[in-house]
């Protein structure tokens, strides 16, 4: 039935993270990369953080809020909507926001190369909608 679908989808999920994790020791560089050549004028946000610390932290946050949503948590959904807010303050409109979930798929993907499996593409079709329709603030 349904509910041994979502385990199963939220098995993949966190599978896939773990091998990209056991893969890449810091995948920081490479989903940065990724995002600031789909999106260029991200890069000067990060003009201060010459340490690399504040894109940790919100790396750790995205992966976070993917497994909390995976494992069937509200907590993200109130965290995504703080945080399409605090990001409006930085002129980053919302649905850029789930361009970064994007990325971390993509570059998991990549970075997995023939162990990405269609069971995990699925997966993580459905956990980008559900981050995509979540989180807005009330129009």
């Amino acid at each position: 039935g349904p509910v041994g679908w979502v385990m199963t989808s939220s098995d993949q999920i966190i599978h896939s993270l773990e091998r990209f994790g056991a893969l890449c020791a810091d995948p920081a560089p490479l989903i940065y990369q990724r995002l600031f050549a789909q999106h260029p004028e991200f890069e000067d946000l990060f003009a201060m953080d010459s340490d690399g610390g504040v894109r940790g932290s919100m790396l750790t946050t995205c992966f976070e809020c993917i497994i909390g949503l995976a494992e069937g948590s509200q907590l993200p959904r109130f965290e995504l909507q703080s945080a399409r807010l605090s990001h409006q303050g930085y002129g980053v409109p919302e649905a850029r926001l789930d361009d970064m979930f994007t990325i971390i798929r993509d570059t998991c993907r990549d970075t997995l190369a023939g162990e990405w499996t269609p069971a995990m593409d699925n997966a993580w079709a459905n956990i980008l909608s559900e981050i995509a329709s979540m989180g807005h603030a009330p129009a």
